[in-house]
């Protein structure tokens, strides 16, 4: 399909901006969407003020995507038609190496993602290649779901697959350090799971009064109280089962560790700076208390397709979540408000 479309270019780190370029083909073993919401991540935003290593600008990213099928190609198979709408998860499985072959995609050793690998859905139309199509992430959107909530199963999606792999469940004592998008996502999830008290921690006031309306128990304004001696006092000294680090902070896996329950599970679900990456961690807790630390980053199919009955049902509130909508040509307004923390969770719509 000819012709030109509107798209946010990242020239380099701190330079971008909505600029006019030629529109995608349909990829012959693919889908051509036309974007109608995509949202604005943590990833995304480091991307802005730094780069991205998997990511050669100048460039198109944005990998939250709900779009309505304009082209198939001829080698796409039959299960997408046009003006079909589509929640687009970025990741494409290889299928083929060893966690590929046991069924456990989210630890695929050549996962590839729109946004980085392909040209990403911060624009008016974005190409879904054929692998995404194949061994991906792609879902038909309820009729009665805004496309803006679909858009953000992708992120849920991430969270669903840390909080099973850390068994959050009934009775639970559960930290999040981190109130972004999404430590408020982890809240949500926790409820969902059976958690006894949420406990949420923060440096921020602005971001602890942003995770209000997710309802925790306890919130935690780490600059003014040492949130260690906090979930001490409400477990009656016991710790918590369950922390989950959703910040890139590295004093917050210090602290995570040290307010763990005996036999607890704590999540590092934030990427930390690459030059600070070693936080000094007591070993000797990890040790005498018998605690998991457990790493995660991305999500399989079937994480994605609960992400999006969550959504649907309400059990993750998008309404809650998505505190700013802008349209495409707004991209630079919300991009320095998220930068600036002034935006909880931002969907930009063409």
């Amino acid at each position: 399909m000819a012709g030109t479309m509107k798209a946010v270019m990242v020239r380099r780190p701190m330079e971008f901006g909505v600029e006019e370029i030629p529109r995608p083909a349909t990829p012959r073993d693919g889908l051509l969407l036309q974007v109608e919401a995509c949202g604005l991540c943590g990833s995304d935003l480091r991307t802005l003020r730094s780069g991205h290593r998997k990511v050669n600008l100048p460039w198109v990213i944005g990998h939250e995507i709900c779009g309505s099928v304009v082209d198939c190609g001829p080698d796409s198979g039959s299960q997408w038609k046009k003006d079909d709408r589509l929640a687009v998860g970025p990741l494409a499985y290889c299928g083929v190496c060893d966690f590929c072959r046991a069924g456990r995609f989210e630890l695929c050793e050549n996962q590839k993602e729109i946004g980085q690998a392909w040209p990403g859905g911060f624009a008016e139309y974005v190409a879904v290649p054929g692998e995404c199509v194949r061994l991906g992430n792609i879902q038909a959107v309820p009729k009665e779901m805004p496309s803006e909530h679909a858009a953000i199963a992708e992120p849920v999606s991430s969270c669903i697959n840390a909080q099973e792999k850390a068994e959050v469940g009934l009775g639970d004592t559960v930290v999040i350090i981190g109130t972004g998008p999404i430590g408020c996502i982890h809240a949500a999830l926790a409820r969902a799971r059976g958690a006894f008290r949420v406990i949420m921690v923060d440096i921020s006031s602005d971001r602890l009064n942003a995770a209000k309306p997710f309802e925790p128990d306890v919130l935690v304004n780490a600059d003014q109280k040492n949130p260690v001696e906090v979930v001490f006092e409400t477990t009656d000294g016991k710790g918590a089962e369950i922390v989950i680090v959703a910040t890139p902070a590295p004093v917050a896996t210090v602290q995570a560790v040290e307010m763990a329950r005996k036999g607890g599970r704590v999540v590092q679900f934030g990427g930390m700076p690459r030059d600070d990456s070693t936080p000094g961690v007591d070993m000797n807790l990890v040790h005498y208390r018998g605690l998991h630390i457990i790493g995660t980053t991305t999500f399989s199919p079937k994480h994605n397709l609960i992400a999006m009955k969550l959504l649907q049902s309400g059990m993750v509130p998008a309404d809650k979540l998505i505190s700013h909508v802008f349209s495409l040509d707004e991209f630079e307004k919300g991009a320095h408000m998220a930068l600036e923390g002034k935006v909880l969770k931002g969907v930009f719509v063409p």
